[in-house]
């Protein structure tokens, strides 16, 4: 974990600016997925840089970001100086500093392949949310992971790969399920430079 947490640190300065066809359609997706949602608080897993942040704000009254870089929640903190906004520095696989039963919509976008352990996201974030919340998740698609596709980016000319786990659709399913949320959704995304799906989401709920 030290060293995805350094990697990251490290890619902060660059983030926002590199090219990146990965975050780029992470965020054109959650604009499209969630535009006709109503929500008031959201908690955001792995906020990163806030790139996401920045569209979701305008449709909340409240939001928490969680994240474990230092470097990424500066960058965030930089960005979105809203008192709307909480940025908090958090590992993900331990327990979260926010109340239970508070939140109408948790997200996790380019956040689970670095994660090994998905029941102790989604046992977490079923107990963070309101009956009939949202969970709404975007990831590299397990057929582009599975291609050789991961999180990279250079440095001083140098590529540096981050370690990822590998999950299956059915993985995030099960996993979501088990939990005790609902699939109401289910997409594969596509750009313009490969026939295999980018990126995968999915949309869950908590019972009513």
């Amino acid at each position: 974990m030290n060293r995805i947490i350094n990697d990251y640190d490290n890619w902060a300065p660059h983030y926002d600016n590199n090219i990146n066809p990965t975050r780029d359609l992470d965020k054109l997706v959650t604009k499209k997925s969630l535009y006709n949602l109503n929500f008031s608080n959201v908690l955001e897993l792995g906020c990163g840089s806030g790139k996401n942040t920045e569209w979701l704000i305008t449709k909340a009254d409240k939001l928490v970001g969680l994240d474990f870089s230092d470097g990424m929640l500066d960058l965030a903190r930089y960005k979105i100086s809203s008192e709307n906004v909480t940025f908090i520095k958090t590992n993900l696989n331990e327990k979260w500093p926010v109340d239970n039963n508070a939140f109408e919509l948790a997200t996790i976008n380019l956040t689970l392949e670095h994660i090994e352990n998905l029941d102790h996201i989604f046992n977490s974030v079923i107990m963070k949310l309101t009956k009939a919340g949202k969970c709404f998740v975007c990831e590299l698609h397990p057929k582009k992971q599975l291609a050789g596709s991961k999180a990279r980016f250079e440095e001083k000319g140098t590529e540096i790969v981050l370690d990822v786990f590998q999950h299956l659709e059915l993985d995030y399913i099960q996993s979501a399920e088990k939990a005790g949320f609902t699939l109401l959704e289910k997409k594969d995304w596509y750009d313009d430079e490969t026939d295999l799906p980018r990126l995968i989401s999915f949309l869950f709920e908590k019972p009513k």
